[in-house]
């Protein structure tokens, strides 16, 4: 019995050494990079899997599985052939259904599987690292923002396909803004790739910049290379007008003296003027000379000029905050450039713009501060013009010459109040003397061989700037008052015989179409009081400011009144029935909140 066990284990090693053997001659055969899988077990009584037990009973033969799988070769052989590389899965049966984990960047997770695992393959790892923490359990890191896959075979040889997605991430950013903002529970976070996306709703414009600013710090994790994309939108969007004062005055005087004398001999008729040429602008204002043969010719010039130039420009501007906004009144100009093309000299032009111009970007903060970036700007068309001579242009050009005057800064304000951002006191005084040698200083006789100028700049420039939170006026547009409401065409006898441009009349304001009429005489009773037109207003209204009261009686006249130029609304009278027609006043007015 004893030699009848011995030699049944001496035939298995036999059998088990020649397989052994042969795995090696297949593996020596085989075409380079293909994986090899073996698997060896017993089948008895049941029992899979257990090659030990089945071996010492001796009940059932040993049974062994070697599984050829071609794949592609490796890029690197020295890579291929290092230790620890990974066998590919040889599956049997049908494919489980594909799953996808998402992973943080710089994060892991730990995926459970469904049996333990034989072999498994990652396709990229420099996006993820895989590692088997138990039989059944996965530990998965997420390296670098991208995708790639693994598969997983199980030891009953069926395998799964599991898609590993790596992103931003997403829940640290809303993790930190509910600890930084807790008073902002309608952000949203998600991700889109090395992107992170913030959605919902905010309570104010400065709210959403600082959720920007703290996603910005997770979308530049690691080697991630990400942007923040804002799609949150602020429930009461706040508007800011900008009402702008542009005030300069600038005052030239010039005086001017002076005499020359040219003697040749002979006698003649005398000729003179006096202030030639006054309208276009000619710098002689008295002139004699010895005409007729010209042997004696005397000239005398003497000015006084007095230039004085005032302006005022109010651009007035309303925008979003966090929006910007330009604004240009004026024209523009075309200013020929040369530009030269090889051996050709191409004149082409370009625009230029010119009059009063307003940009600005304003940004609510909170405590209804409001953080102002503003660029003012007042240009105009120079009266001189810059001389252009060249030997390929026929005579003397002159290019017009603009002059610009412009302020950029950023301040903080509140509502209403005023700040002056730029200005500028300019004195230029410019002196010339032209005398002959020697003769110019003899006192008395002297003025006459000389010619004296002065000539003195006086400009004063300043920028002031009031912002207002402002919200849009219930009111209809027919119902506003227009600075073209008190303009009526006038007659021929207007135009001919007093020279009146705008007619005799003045149109009255517009009425409330929709006015409710007057309602009949109730019972005595307590009545609410009703502002009276005489009593003292809050707001002073202008003295042309127009005034309408819709609970006044229909025999009272509508006030008629020139709407001011000024755009600044104001409430002119309280009534109970209906709001009363704005005018444009001051910045104190109910209309700006």
């Amino acid at each position: 019995m004893n030699r009848t066990r011995q030699s049944s284990r001496t035939h298995a090693f036999t059998l088990a050494a020649l397989a052994v053997a042969a795995c090696g001659m297949l593996a020596a055969t085989a075409p380079a990079g293909a994986q090899t899988a073996v698997e060896y077990g017993a089948v008895a009584n049941g029992a899979p899997g257990k090659p030990g037990a089945a071996a010492a009973r001796g009940s059932a033969p040993m049974q062994m599985t070697i599984s050829m799988t071609p794949s592609a070769p490796p890029a690197n052989a020295a890579a291929a052939s290092a230790p620890g590389s990974v066998r590919g899965p040889n599956c049997t049966g049908e494919l489980r259904n594909e799953r996808t984990v998402v992973v943080p960047i710089g994060k892991s997770t730990v995926l459970q599987l469904e049996e333990p695992v034989r072999n498994r393959t990652l396709g990229d790892p420099s996006v993820a690292q895989a590692a088997m923490v138990s039989p059944r359990a996965m530990y998965l890191l997420g390296l670098s923002v991208g995708t790639t896959n693994m598969i997983v075979q199980g030891r009953s040889g069926a395998c799964e396909i599991v898609n590993v997605v790596v992103n931003g991430d997403a829940g640290g950013v809303q993790a930190s803004l509910a600890q930084l903002m807790p008073e902002e529970r309608s952000i949203r976070v998600t991700s889109a790739g090395a992107n992170l996306v913030l959605a919902g709703r905010v309570s104010s414009a400065i709210a959403a910049q600082q959720a920007v600013e703290i996603a910005k710090a997770y979308a530049k994790r690691g080697n991630a290379d990400g942007t923040v994309l804002n799609m949150m939108s602020v429930d009461t969007p706040q508007q800011v007008m900008l009402e702008v004062k542009v005030a300069e005055v600038s005052k030239t005087l010039i005086n001017q003296l002076g005499s020359a004398l040219n003697l040749q001999g002979g006698f003649g008729t005398w000729t003179g003027a006096l202030v030639s040429n006054l309208l276009s602008g000619a710098a002689t204002a008295l002139t004699a000379s010895k005409a007729n043969r010209l042997p004696l010719q005397f000239a005398l010039d003497a000015q006084k000029t007095d230039n004085l130039v005032k302006i005022l420009a109010e651009p007035n501007l309303v925008t979003l905050s966090g929006q910007e906004a330009s604004f240009l009144s004026g024209g523009k100009i075309f200013i020929p450039v040369p530009q030269s093309n090889g051996s050709t000299t191409v004149i082409t032009l370009q625009q230029e713009e010119f009059g009063v111009a307003l940009k600005f970007l304003p940004t609510v903060l909170d405590g209804g501060r409001i953080n102002l970036r503003v660029a003012p700007e007042v240009s105009e068309l120079s009266p001189t013009g810059v001389t252009l001579t060249a030997t390929n242009i026929n005579g003397v050009n002159i290019l017009p010459l603009i002059t610009t005057r412009r302020a950029s800064t950023t301040v903080q304000m509140r509502d209403g109040e005023t700040f002056a951002i730029g200005g500028l006191v300019k004195n230029n005084i410019s002196g010339a003397l032209k005398a002959f040698p020697g003769l110019g200083e003899v006192p008395v006789l002297g003025t006459l061989m000389r010619s004296t100028s002065f000539q003195n700049d006086l400009t004063e420039l300043v920028f002031i700037i009031t912002p207002h939170l402002v919200k849009p006026l219930q009111t209809a547009a027919s119902e506003l008052p227009m600075p073209t409401d008190s303009f009526t065409t006038p007659s021929a006898i207007d135009i001919y015989a007093t020279g009146n441009m705008e007619g005799r009349g003045q149109k009255s304001a517009p009425s409330a179409p929709n006015a409710p009429a007057p309602q009949p005489a109730a019972a005595p009773g307590p009545q609410p009081a009703r502002p009276s037109s005489s009593a003292p207003s809050s707001t002073p209204n202008p003295a042309n400011a127009p005034t309408s009261s819709t609970g006044a009686a229909a025999s009272t006249p509508a006030a008629t009144a020139p709407a001011p130029a000024a755009l600044r609304a104001v409430r002119t009278e309280a009534h109970t029935q209906a709001p009363s027609l704005p005018v444009f006043a001051d910045a104190g007015s109910p209309y700006l909140h």
